[in-house]
């Protein structure tokens, strides 16, 4: 039995490549496997395996590796909580965002923060990151709002 990856066709690789990066730039967002693959266009079941034999993890485990390298980013470039990040980047449990974390990167969420404020980098405030936050989401509404009332759509 051959361990090379099976080639996906082209065609699949679009509706894949979209779902993918919907979860880049949703990842704070409850986002699961219904919704990722209606967004693919696919069954789930069917977006589930061809997703997961592309790019080598499940959707599951691609969204959740995304949280963390964003949480990464705020714990090395903030002064927000473990708690407060972990709410940010989407996770709804500190345990499990802890766990996922410490799974990736080898060390807790608080050891990361630790060990980076240990360098003396300069930390944007936390406020700064959700005022930011709350811009990017008027914007993308009212991007919407904008697409939803030009003509012939």
């Amino acid at each position: 039995m051959s361990s090379a990856p099976r080639r996906v066709p082209g065609d699949l690789l679009v509706h894949l490549r979209r779902a993918r990066d919907h979860a880049d730039r949703h990842y704070r967002e409850p986002l699961d496997l219904d919704a990722l693959a209606a967004v693919a266009g696919l069954s789930k079941y069917y977006f589930q395996r061809m997703f997961t034999t592309t790019y080598g993890v499940s959707p599951a485990a691609y969204l959740s590796r995304r949280r963390v390298e964003r949480a990464q980013d705020l714990l090395r470039s903030t002064n927000l909580t473990v708690t407060e990040v972990c709410a940010a980047v989407g996770f709804t449990s500190l345990g499990s965002f802890s766990s996922r974390f410490r799974e990736v990167v080898g060390e807790t969420p608080s050891e990361f923060q630790r060990r980076w404020a240990a360098t003396g980098a300069p930390h944007i405030p936390g406020c700064f990151v959700f005022m930011w936050g709350l811009a990017e989401r008027r914007a993308d509404c009212a991007s919407a709002e904008k697409r939803a009332e030009a003509p012939g759509s």
